[in-house]
């Protein structure tokens, strides 16, 4: 378990660092006007998995009794894992204009990402 807790402190800063670069790059796209293109496609995707390997690392520890002692820190996570929920569910009207869209939801889960780790003591 000492693995998992591991991998949960770290990739943290995968996580932020990916969710922040991709939702940073959908704004910048967004105020140039300018189409996001595949490659901006495939790092959505790739921003989202890893902020959730991240929330299922949480899952894993809180399963196995480790867990913090500030519950605001699992608020947090609950949080992200609904607002990918409801990005999913709303994907459609996410796909009018994905790179504002998607920029403003990467963004919003990084800072999800950062009020978690504040919160971790």
């Amino acid at each position: 378990m000492t693995s998992v807790l591991w991998i949960h402190g770290h990739w943290l800063w995968v996580a932020l660092a990916t969710t922040g670069l991709v939702g940073a790059w959908g704004l910048g796209l967004a105020i140039l006007k300018r189409p996001p293109g595949r490659a901006f496609g495939i790092a959505v995707g790739v921003a989202i998995v890893a902020m959730l390997i991240q929330v299922a690392a949480g899952v894993a520890l809180y399963l196995y009794g480790l867990r913090p002692l500030n519950g605001f820190h699992v608020f947090y996570g609950i949080v992200i894992a609904v607002t990918f929920s409801l990005a999913y569910v709303y994907r459609a009207q996410l796909a009018r204009k994905p790179a504002l869209s998607y920029g403003l939801l990467l963004l919003f889960v990084m800072g999800l990402g950062f009020r978690a780790w504040s919160n971790v003591g």
